[in-house]
């Protein structure tokens, strides 16, 4: 806190350091209040996976402006916001907020985050998150962009290079989905539609559209399904082909970038 807020708050308490601290505390709690209907769109996305590489998490922190991402103490904060949730599996945003903070015993992690709000001076908020655990696989992630697309994967008979290059094409190529069975059949249903109409205004008679649309939708899955993808490294391979050449499988992934949505 400033130095001039310090000293009215030491005056205000008669010298007693602790109840100085409360009347800080309290008054950052009403700074932040204050602050919680402005939106924050900028921030950061960082992630954490344990040094055995068996569990991970990327984590969604938002600030108002561009310019609290540069701040090192909001990063570190961001970080162990990562940390918190790879070791201690909160079920929610909810969930965490009322932890007990692994950096800051004796506080939750709501606690710490309005001390960082009344310090920084802008409303944050930690948004979203992603955690994976695995007990015969391997976890690893991929920040891109210093903070502006995190990505988290999971994967069998790996390694930590394969896995890296499997995290960047992700971040790279945008895949919604891992496989084809993983597309929910309304939206394969209604990009056929689509593909159907736009042959169809082409001029093509229907039977012949049907054929053409069986064509197209191919190109639709390697858009949107990562091991039908053209890896980005070598587009003469694809994503399912480097996986079968090193005998390793993805079982889940995620990519957060920052502000979506």
């Amino acid at each position: 806190a400033g130095m001039m807020d310090c000293k009215k708050v030491l005056t205000e308490a008669e010298g007693d350091m602790e109840k100085a601290i409360e009347l800080l505390r309290e008054k950052g709690i009403a700074k932040a209040a204050k602050k919680s209907d402005r939106i924050a769109a900028e921030g950061l996305v960082l992630g954490y996976v344990a040094e055995d590489s068996k569990l991970g998490a990327i984590v969604e922190v938002n600030s108002e402006t561009d310019f609290v991402a540069q701040n090192a103490e909001f990063r570190a904060f961001v970080e162990a916001v990562a940390k918190q949730i790879a070791l201690k599996n909160p079920a929610n945003v909810e969930e965490l907020l009322e932890q007990e903070s692994i950096e800051e015993s004796g506080k939750k992690v709501s606690e710490v985050l309005t001390d960082k709000i009344a310090k920084i001076g802008e409303k944050l908020s930690i948004r979203r998150f992603v955690r994976f655990e695995t007990q015969d696989g391997l976890i690893e992630k991929y920040i891109h962009g210093d903070g502006k697309i995190a990505v988290l994967v999971n994967m069998r008979n790996a390694d930590n290079v394969l896995a890296k290059d499997i995290c960047m094409q992700i971040a790279a190529a945008k895949p919604e989905f891992l496989n084809r069975e993983a597309v929910p059949e309304e939206r394969v249903n209604k990009e056929m539609e689509i593909l159907k109409v736009q042959a169809m205004n082409e001029g093509k008679p229907e039977a012949i559209a049907e054929k053409i649309v069986q064509g197209r939708v191919g190109k639709f899955y390697g858009e949107i399904c990562l091991v039908e993808q053209e890896f980005v490294k070598d587009p003469s391979v694809k994503i399912q082909d480097l996986l079968k050449s090193k005998g390793a499988e993805i079982v889940e992934f995620a990519r957060i970038e920052k502000g979506e949505g």
